[in-house]
Order: structure tokens, then C-alpha cells, then sequence
């Protein structure tokens, strides 16, 4: 990753540095399009997903159609909206109703109203991949326009913005071990959207302000890392088997929320009814292992998820959900010393004490 100091020029100024700056981000603009299958002009930098996600949400629209299980990037700008809401469901194991979503905007088409259909890729919390391609046909066929917030899914699983026919998708870099603070909206060349930022002409006069251009590169250089991740994806996979496998000999009561849906293999989310995930997290952190209740941006706070609630799941499940999470550096002894902890805090014998 590149540092400031190594880039000194304004890469909207015509000389050698500015055209040094300019080559940077457009050498990274092809690397994040290449990820997603978009093309180079179809992306536009931000300073993360969240403000792509706000950037959409915030356009003029009669009606927004989602499910609860998205990301509060996205329901909160909704909350905050004057648009109609269209509450989509979702099954039990967290994967959208396209039933639902079918009738949803049938009845929305009926009413002519401009309205927008948002589906993540993939769940923070569940790792549950959701049915976004075939969401997008049912809504081309309502004229409904389609975004998708797909921070979870590149490096993970196959990410292509031309062939799920969406108009929007949203990617953050620090998903993909890549610099904070920085990230981008995909947008499908001839779809308009009001600029974000307006002042000079970058980003094709989308979003002003001169470019975070080391936060950029350093974007460009994961999106390149992830896009060859296909060996070190299935070893996470077989890790996160070994993970779950182990909680359900140990914990034979335990549940793997979700296990009966696809879901990205770097998640796993555990019950533990009868026993409050706040419990969980303090033993297992004195244990020296850091797993989570809900999504990392609602850190601070113990609390039921909103996504398992919107997955109709009881309060003996949502009260004693934890998340554990794998990455790339995850090796065999992490799986180890996770159980070994897991047994002491939650096994069988820990229960009944």
C-alpha cells in the first residue's frame, strides 16, 4: 500500500505527478471492476459501503422494498427516508422470500410508484447468501430498479455485476483486508443517480473532492489479492466445518443458525438456548477468544440482533447467538484453542454445572 508521502501530486492536475496520481487510481479502479465484473467506468470511489449505501437510498424514491435483515447502512437511511416501505420476509434459515418479493413489487408496479428493490449479497451476521439474481429478474419485470450491498461477498464467493442485472452494488476494502476508509458504488453505465458531493469534476462529477488516492491503491491491491483467493477460501471452509462440528459434539443442544441455507464460509453464527450470548462473549473472551453478538458496527452493546429477529427466530435463540468469525490468517490451532474454550464455557459438563 501506497504511502501519502509517496504521492504527492493532485491526480486532477495535468502534470507528472498529478498524472502519476491519476494512473494509481485508475490502475486500481480496474482491479476493484475486474473483482465484481463491472466495467472500470462503473466505478466510483467512496469513502466506504456505507455512504454507497446512503448514496442510493437517499435518491428520490416513491418506495423502498428490503427485508430486516439488512445492514443498518441501509435501514437506517430508509427509517430516515420519506419513501414508502415495503417490509420483504424471509424464512427462518435467513434467506429472502422471492415469493414474497414477487407480490411485493407486482402491487408496487400497480401503484406506479418509482420505487427501488435492495437486497445484500450476502448477511454480516448469518453469512446466508441471498437469492439476488433471481430477485433482479422479478424486479425487471415490474421496472423496479435493483442495489445490492455486496461488502461480504467479494474474495468469498463469485461477485458479477453484469450477470445478477443490478444497478447498483456497493464494496468496502477493509473486507477485503484492504485500507479503512475507503470503498465504492458500482453503478451501471446509463443509470443516474444525483451526485453525492458537489464541487470539482472527479469521479465523472459523481462525487467531489480530490481523491484519498494511497486509500484507493491500497483498495486496488486487495481487490486484486481476493480476486485469486479461490485455495485459501476452501481451506476457511473446512476450518469453519471443523468449527461447527466440534461446538455440536461438545454442545449437542447448540444451533448453527443458518446451517441449512448457502452461506459464506468464513461465519459462523451459534445458539445456545438457555444461555444469554453476553455470557458467552465475556467467558470466551477471558478465555482469550473474540467472538461477537450481531454485527462489529454495533459494538458497545449486547443486545438480540435485528437480523434474527426479522428471521422469526425465538428469544432463546436470539438471546444466545454469538458470531464467530474466520479470515484468512485462521489456522488449525485457532480452531483448536477455540473449542478447547468452547468445551470449558459452553460444553455439556459447563452447562449442567
Amino acid at each position: 500500500m501506497l504511502a501519502a508521502q509517496d504521492v504527492a501530486g493532485n491526480p486532477s492536475s495535468v502534470h507528472a505527478e498529478g498524472r502519476h496520481a491519476r494512473a494509481i487510481i485508475e490502475a486500481a479502479r480496474e482491479q476493484v471492476a475486474l473483482l465484481v465484473n463491472a466495467k472500470p467506468s462503473e466505478v466510483i470511489f467512496t469513502s466506504g459501503a456505507t455512504e454507497a449505501n446512503n448514496w442510493v437510498l437517499a435518491a428520490s424514491w416513491n418506495a423502498i422494498a428490503f427485508a430486516g435483515i439488512e445492514h443498518d447502512s441501509v435501514t437506517a437511511p430508509i427509517a430516515a427516508s420519506s419513501a414508502k416501505r415495503i417490509d420483504l420476509s424471509v424464512a427462518t434459515n435467513g434467506v429472502a422470500d422471492l415469493d414474497g418479493i414477487r407480490e411485493a413489487l407486482a402491487a408496487s408496479a400497480e401503484a406506479s410508484e418509482r420505487t427501488l428493490l435492495t437486497l445484500m449479497m450476502a448477511n454480516n451476521e448469518t453469512g446466508v447468501i441471498q437469492p439476488v439474481a433471481q430477485a433482479a429478474a422479478l424486479a425487471r419485470e415490474h421496472g423496479v430498479m435493483v442495489h445490492t450491498d455486496a461488502v461480504q461477498a467479494p474474495g468469498r464467493i463469485p461477485v458479477d455485476f453484469a450477470a445478477m442485472d443490478v444497478d447498483t452494488l456497493s464494496v468496502s476494502a477493509h473486507k477485503l483486508g484492504g485500507p479503512r476508509g475507503v470503498g465504492a458504488l458500482v453503478l451501471r453505465d446509463g443509470v443516474e443517480l444525483p451526485a453525492l458531493i458537489k464541487g470539482g469534476g472527479q469521479e465523472r462529477r459523481r462525487r467531489g473532492g480530490t481523491e484519498n488516492v494511497s486509500g484507493i491503491a491500497g483498495f486496488g491491491a486487495a481487490a486484486a489479492v481476493a480476486a485469486n483467493e479461490k485455495d485459501a477460501a476452501r481451506r476457511i471452509a473446512k476450518l469453519r466445518d471443523r468449527l461447527e462440528n466440534g461446538v455440536k459434539r461438545a454442545t449437542p443442544a447448540a444451533v448453527i443458525i443458518g446451517s441449512d441455507a448457502p452461506r459464506l464460509i468464513n461465519t459462523a453464527y451459534i445458539a445456545v438456548p438457555g444461555k444469554l450470548a453476553e455470557t458467552l462473549i465475556i467467558k470466551l473472551d477471558l478465555e482469550g477468544i473474540a467472538v461477537s453478538a450481531g454485527a462489529a458496527c454495533s459494538s458497545g452493546k449486547v443486545g438480540s440482533s435485528h437480523v434474527l429477529k426479522a428471521m422469526n427466530l425465538g428469544p432463546e435463540i436470539t438471546g444466545s447467538a454469538v458470531r464467530v468469525s474466520l479470515g484468512p490468517q485462521t489456522q488449525d490451532d485457532d480452531i483448536a484453542a477455540f473449542l478447547a474454550a468452547w468445551e470449558k464455557v459452553a460444553g455439556s459438563a459447563a452447562l449442567a454445572a
